[in-house]
């Protein structure tokens, strides 16, 4: 029995007694959703729900009072062994070992998809992360949007959700001209502009560009090639380096593309009918403080140009608007820098007449690299600052990714590269992925064998490691939904160490293949269930974190 099948149950056996007369909810209320936990304490029982205490009010009886109408009804169900009343009406359900072991035979049945869910069927979200410039590697920063942006679509997409993965290549303004003089500098053997941009890099794309454009240096107008150019070759790297990082992108939307086919001019003259912008001095401002920005900001300037959010609030447009997957939701994943974008993306949405909810704006934190002890600040090839190709080379892409994703993203990090090339349950990663590998060690020494599950009886997974397995495994949907629901994938990462240590624990006092002459047995055949769905799962799990799941370590 899943937890879900026990709140489906218990919610069944709530309106029961509701149309019974048993419970009798006062006029205009309705039933809460009943909703299971795993008890902090073992002792406590297999699942916990407070249902008595959110009804209570509703049917005027004190909480302790709908607990013994619903406990006398909940211990009828089948698969349930005993239900016990806490505290002010806190309900304990223990299953009894049949029940609760049909929850290993359900993961294996639903095999790939256990833990999803269709809650956010028909629904489109356009998901934008990483969108760095193309004027250089990607940095640290980029990277764990790379790693926490990839895995967050993945587990969207695992609750029905259809995700569209966006970068928003900015390749208009100051940044890209640095960036084009910086090449035509160390194309003429010059040193890089003050402002400009250093590395091994440049030089390599300096030097690309020249093989393919050998008149570049004498044309009409260098720079200008340098930019086309080597934007375009930028941006290819990028692209790659991303791929290798197992992440890609669904649509990539030029900035330059807004201003290009009049997008925003046109809507400039839509907004001044707004009422969330006015007139003031000479020029038009969004009225972003009504929702929580510091200033109100100008949208049009003075002499009739456009101000830079003019391109957000049409990139907004062009997002919802799209003849082919418009999104019902946005979701922007920004660095630390840009808390700012929150109000004015919201108010930008209104501005447009939308529900400013149809925006979300996520900000991550800074990544910090430690060796020896010591902070690593330096890349080989960047020159300023440490690369995903850094990171990369030094600890490989599960561990770079893993490692990036299992921190909320409102916290720092600090990435311990001594402790992630370590393979010992010190490393996060490594422990999950060692759980993941003893589990198919298991199955290969069993089959070797003769131990099947062809047949079995899962009421022999009684003992209390076999329960504790079984418990840990019936919170993988749920964590998968409040990933999803809190835009939280460390939750998953988070999940699959607990699941991890609990196979650990259990794979030390639970044989599974029979000993010598000794008889293959049911138990034997149980255990086995019980592992492959705990293979399963963490498969499951890492999957949506884009981890590999090592059958051999």
């Amino acid at each position: 029995m899943t937890p879900e099948e026990l709140s489906l149950a218990i919610d069944g056996a709530l309106n029961a007694a509701i149309d019974a007369g048993e419970l009798t909810l006062a006029d205009g209320e309705t039933a809460p959703a009943v909703r299971v936990e795993r008890p902090k304490n073992r002792d406590h029982g297999d699942w916990a729900t407070n249902v008595a205490l959110q009804i209570s009010k509703k049917v005027g009886k004190n909480p302790r009072e709908v607990a013994q109408v619903l406990a006398a009804r909940i211990s009828e169900l089948d698969g349930v062994a005993s239900v016990d009343i806490a505290g002010p009406g806190f309900l304990n359900i223990v299953l009894d070992a049949a029940a609760a072991g049909e929850l290993a035979v359900t993961i294996l049945d639903q095999g790939s998809a256990f833990g999803s869910s269709d809650v956010l069927a028909g629904k489109t979200i356009n998901l934008e992360f990483v969108s760095a410039n193309p004027t250089g590697p990607i940095h640290l920063g980029g990277t764990r949007w790379a790693a926490v942006g990839d895995s967050l679509a993945r587990i969207l997409e695992a609750q029905g959700a259809n995700v569209v993965r966006e970068y928003y290549f900015n390749d208009h303004g100051n940044q890209i001209d640095r960036f084009a003089k910086s090449l035509l500098a160390r194309a003429k053997g010059e040193a890089a502009p003050e402002d400009g941009y250093g590395g091994e890099y440049i030089t390599d794309i300096a030097n690309r560009v020249l093989a393919s454009h050998p008149d570049a240096l004498s044309a009409e107008d260098p720079q200008e090639v340098f930019r086309s150019v080597g934007v375009e070759l930028m941006f290819e790297e990028i692209k790659q380096s991303l791929h290798e990082f197992r992440v890609d992108f669904d649509v990539y939307f030029h900035e330059n593309s807004l201003f290009e086919d009049g997008k925003v001019d046109e809507l400039l003259e839509k907004l001044k009918e707004s009422e969330n912008l006015y007139f003031k001095d000479g020029a038009w401002w969004l009225k972003s403080t009504d929702f929580g920005d510091d200033k109100d900001r100008v949208v049009i300037k003075s002499d009739g140009n456009a101000a830079y959010i003019a391109g957000d609030i049409a990139y907004f447009q062009d997002k919802t608007k799209r003849a082919e997957n418009p999104a019902d939701l946005a979701i922007y994943m920004l660095g630390a820098d840009h808390h700012g974008y929150v109000a004015r993306l919201k108010a930008a949405a209104a501005a447009l007449g939308d529900d400013p909810d149809m925006v979300e704006v996520m900000i991550g934190q800074m990544v910090n690299l430690v060796k020896d002890g010591k902070p690593v600040r330096m890349s080989k090839r960047a020159g300023t600052v440490v690369t995903m190709e850094d990171l990369v080379e030094i600890v490989g892409v599960d561990a770079a990714r893993y490692s990036l994703t299992r921190y909320s993203v409102d916290s720092n990090i600090d990435i311990d590269l001594d402790l992630l090339t370590k393979q010992s349950n010190e490393n996060p990663v490594f422990y999950v992925q060692y759980a993941h590998a003893r589990t198919c060690g298991l199955a290969r020494n069993a089959e070797l064998a003769g131990v099947t599950t062809d047949s079995y009886d899962v009421a022999q997974l009684s003992t209390e490691a076999d329960s504790a397995l079984l418990a840990a495994l019936g919170q993988f949907a749920g964590a998968v939904k409040e990933s999803a629901d809190f835009r939280e994938p460390h939750r998953v990462a988070r999940y699959l160490e607990t699941l991890a240590g609990a196979y650990h624990r259990w794979y030390g006092v639970s044989p599974v293949a029979p000993k010598g002459e000794e008889e293959i047995t049911d138990l034997h055949r149980a255990r086995l269930l019980l592992n492959n769905a705990t293979r399963q799962v963490l498969a499951n799990g890492l999957g949506l974190l884009g981890v590999s799941a090592p059958e051999k370590m």
